[in-house]
């Protein structure tokens, strides 16, 4: 059964004029790590909220079509009934911490659906080993670093033990050290744990080294699907549906465009291996 099936989505938001998502189908398989790219606006969180039924149960607006998570429709099924295939963190953490410390935040998901007790604290002492935030287990959420913040609310959604975990742009509000912080966990999920992960992110740099496929959206819709290998190389392309590619796709497509290297280069490793 597919972690996420999505058939012919269409979602417009209440008095809007516009369809936000128009008519888009695709799927993810077990253990991938897809990223998603785009300009602002093109559906990207829209198509997120999808995912785990915030839209259509919290933010409503016409929709059409289906998306299934693990044969679950979220257009029938509420939040609640998929936290435990779904996680989701969103570009602000803030949005999703209210707790007054990080162990009550971490337990509070598990207590709703009537975990008991010691497998929550084994839970959160393994969520908070893989976010590397043990020693700030009885901290008061709100005066951590950003970085910090971002890894409690990824704890968080592990202790629900999700079988995919869907990212909005979560190191968008980060300095240079918070988003390394995040991406050294979500890659440890994806690798030591065969996760599933969906990761919205404008930083191709970023995807580039992380990701193993990227869909590119524009004006609600999916108008490339493949390997960063062949996407992030298409570097006017990206320039014309508004997308900077990575930093060494550029440099490499200019001397590739004069003849000087055999091919586009997506990440500096790639590049330094083709120079030798």
């Amino acid at each position: 059964m597919l972690p996420i099936k999505v058939r012919e989505l269409s979602f417009k938001y209440r008095h809007s004029t516009d369809y936000i998502i128009n008519d888009v189908s695709f799927d993810v398989e077990q253990g991938e790590f897809v990223g998603i790219i785009g300009p602002s606006g093109c559906g990207k969180s829209t198509l997120c909220y999808t995912l785990n039924g915030i839209i259509p149960h919290t933010i409503t607006g016409d929709i059409g079509g289906s998306v299934e998570v693990f044969g679950k429709n979220t257009l029938t099924h509420e939040p609640h009934e998929l936290s435990e295939d779904v996680g989701i963190v969103l570009q602000n953490p803030e949005t999703q911490l209210f707790a007054m410390t990080v162990e009550e935040e971490l337990a509070f998901g598990p207590e709703n659906l009537g975990i008991d007790p010691d497998e929550i604290r084994q839970r959160i002492d393994w969520a908070l080993s893989v976010v590397r935030m043990e020693k700030y287990r009885d901290a008061f959420p709100f005066h951590l670093s950003g970085g910090q913040k971002q890894r409690v609310a990824i704890a968080a959604s592990l202790t629900m033990l999700p079988k995919v975990f869907i990212l909005d742009e979560p190191t968008s509000q980060l300095d240079p050290r918070g988003k390394r912080e995040v991406f050294d966990v979500i890659h440890k999920l994806h690798d030591e744990l065969d996760m599933t992960v969906v990761l919205v992110e404008h930083e191709t740099d970023i995807l580039a080294e992380h990701v193993n496929r990227i869909l590119v959206m524009d004006k609600g819709r999916i108008i490339m699907d493949g390997s960063p290998e062949l996407v992030l190389t298409k570097v006017d392309f990206l320039h014309d549906v508004g997308v900077r590619p990575p930093e060494v796709a550029e440099v490499t497509h200019m001397l590739h465009e004069k003849g000087k290297v055999p091919r586009v280069c997506t990440t500096l490793q790639e590049a330094m291996e083709m120079m030798k």
